[in-house]
């Protein structure tokens, strides 16, 4: 009986999970891929080993940091008498704590506790809002699976997994850096911030314009700190948004080598370079202090540093892969080519929606800046609105409520708010949902009927549009009840309908800039990656699923469906 199990277990099973039966494998072959996997591996290791204590040279348009500013690994020194109002122009500088210290010792001691757990409560606020974020990872996965179909589940589960681990150790290695290596200063998360003062700048017109970081690559050298190390946790989270969203438009038809390059190149250089000149102190952030245009561009929490950026990755790469075999009959005309389990992309859908909480809300960096519940009702209540609207639009035009597309609704609700979520009221943030729903529901069958191009889980629509639409509306309903100093401008955001023209206008060049820059650089690298690794699978694979061809698992290896219309010549 034991010797029957055995020789069923090594016939049987490798027909069953590994491509081509587990036969004439070229060993050598596979030896020769492992060693070089664990060759560029060391070099990894042995790069950032080496970078520890190396600052890369470049241009700087922030102040260098002070001498005794020094990385603090352990924790100890960070927040202190300084950090109880916080790093502003009234906190007590070095010889007024040394006066202190003379006159009240006791006092100066309190003050220091004070300073540390103020600046605790800030790191602890972050890290869980960026633990939420993490788990969003999960309702991609989820929402974009039950979208597809069964043969390619496990597929669409891999990229959703992988991209992960990919994204995040491409942003260890140079996507952190770029990003946010001169945003300078953050005084919600202590002094250590201030060792990010690497700023590559252009000096043009009598202005200094940010492209790019140089400090912080594989956070070594002198970013071996913990107020550096926690807003990397934060930022790559964010990040890992950004490089998922492609795997929903290009879902069922690519290749997982293509994907695994693609996931290293949008970690390490696209997300980082446009988040640089929104968040990390880049040119885009200064269109107030250079030209006068409000506070510069403003993206609180990313609807277009993270989702815009996103959707026009997923835009290009799309259009280049081509349609699903049998989306478009002959005449050109779309087919439905429904999800195989609406409950799983529902319960992915709300799964976003809880960690989007974390998102928004978390982008304060501090858990004392009482706007959070602002933030968090706004967030709420759009992605409300989002949803009610999307499920209006389907019933009066096309007869039938879709619970998918009020499930996509909800997303593209939560995409248009992330950006303005911190400065307009709950009316506005209803009418930015509502109006995101409806935008969400049009887009769709544009990008469908009309540009012909196809998009599994609507993904170029949720995040494409409603990112920039998300941008547009701050420049709109921005109310004037806070930011002050944002960007250093003094006053507080204020929208057009406030008033306030100059900050819509550099809105819009947030708008453009983005979707210039990414759909250019995305569009040559997706053209040159197909030219050395081919983006989409072959005919034969696609009808049959992508999952035990690219990854060796099926999802549901008791069936396989197979439509009719792919049959079709």
């Amino acid at each position: 009986m034991r010797n029957n199990y055995y020789m069923f277990f090594i016939q049987k099973q490798p027909e069953r999970h590994w491509p081509e039966g587990g036969k004439n494998i070229n060993w050598r072959k596979k030896m020769r891929q492992l060693l070089c996997v664990l060759c560029l591996g060391m070099c990894l290791f042995m790069a950032g080993t080496a970078y520890a204590g190396y600052e890369m040279p470049g241009a700087s348009s922030l102040p260098a940091a002070p001498a005794v500013l020094m990385p603090d690994p352990s924790g100890t020194n960070t927040g202190g008498v300084a950090d109880v109002i916080g790093a502003t122009a009234n906190a007590p500088t070095k010889q007024d704590m040394i006066r202190m210290a003379k006159a009240e010792p006791l006092a100066v001691k309190l003050a220091d506790v004070i300073g540390h757990n103020r600046i605790a409560i800030n790191f602890m606020w972050t890290l869980l809002c960026g633990f939420l974020v993490m788990f969003m990872q999960a309702g991609f996965a989820l929402a974009e699976t039950g979208f597809t179909q069964a043969k390619n589940a496990g597929h669409t589960m891999a990229m959703n997994m992988m991209v992960y681990g990919i994204g995040m150790l491409g942003y260890w290695i140079c996507g952190f850096a770029i990003q946010m290596g001169g945003v300078g200063n953050i005084a919600a998360l202590g002094s250590g911030t201030g060792l990010l003062n690497g700023e590559f700048a252009i000096h043009l017109f009598g202005r200094d314009f940010g492209l790019f970081g140089t400090n912080g690559f594989f956070l070594s050298g002198n970013t071996y700190d913990v107020s550096i190390f926690s807003l990397f946790l934060f930022q790559m989270v964010f990040m890992d948004t950004t490089a998922t969203i492609p795997t929903g438009s290009m879902a069922e038809r690519w290749t997982f080598k293509s994907f695994v390059i693609y996931g290293f190149f949008i970690a390490m250089f696209v997300y980082p370079l446009y988040g640089n000149w929104v968040w990390g102190g880049g040119w885009l952030s200064q269109l107030g202090t250079n030209f006068g245009l409000g506070h510069g561009t403003l993206d609180f929490a990313g609807s277009s540093v993270v989702h815009m950026t996103g959707g026009v990755a997923a835009l290009v790469g799309a259009m280049i892969l081509g349609p699903r075999l049998g989306k478009f009959d002959k005449d050109g005309k779309p087919r439905a080519i429904p999800g195989h389990h609406i409950p799983m992309a529902i319960t992915g859908c709300f799964i976003l929606a809880f960690g989007w909480f974390g998102f928004n809300a978390g982008s304060t960096l501090a858990g004392g800046d009482l706007r959070i519940g602002i933030i968090a009702t706004n967030t709420m209540l759009a992605s409300a609105s989002g949803a009610l609207f999307a499920m209006f639009y389907m019933w009066i035009f096309y007869g039938k409520p879709d619970v998918s597309m009020a499930a996509n609704g909800l997303l593209a609700g939560l995409v248009a708010i992330t950006a303005p979520c911190a400065y307009v009221n709950s009316v506005a943030a209803v009418g930015i949902g509502a109006i995101a729903g409806v935008l969400l529901c049009v887009s769709v069958f544009l990008v469908e009927r009309v540009l012909k191009i196809d998009d599994p889980v609507g993904a170029i629509s949720v995040h494409g549009v409603n990112g920039a639409w998300g941008l547009l509306s701050l420049g709109l309903f921005a109310d004037g009840t806070y930011g002050d100093g944002i960007n250093g401008v003094s006053g507080t955001v204020r929208g057009l309908f406030y008033g306030n023209t100059s900050q819509f206008i550099a809105q819009v060049v947030g708008i453009v800039t983005n979707f210039v820059f990414v759909f250019v650089v995305m569009y040559v690298f997706f053209t040159l990656l197909d030219k050395v690794v081919p983006l989409r699978v072959s005919r034969e694979v696609e009808i049959s699923g992508l999952d035990q061809s690219e990854i060796a698992v099926s999802a549901y290896p008791e069936f396989n469906i197979r439509p009719a219309y792919l049959e079709e010549r």
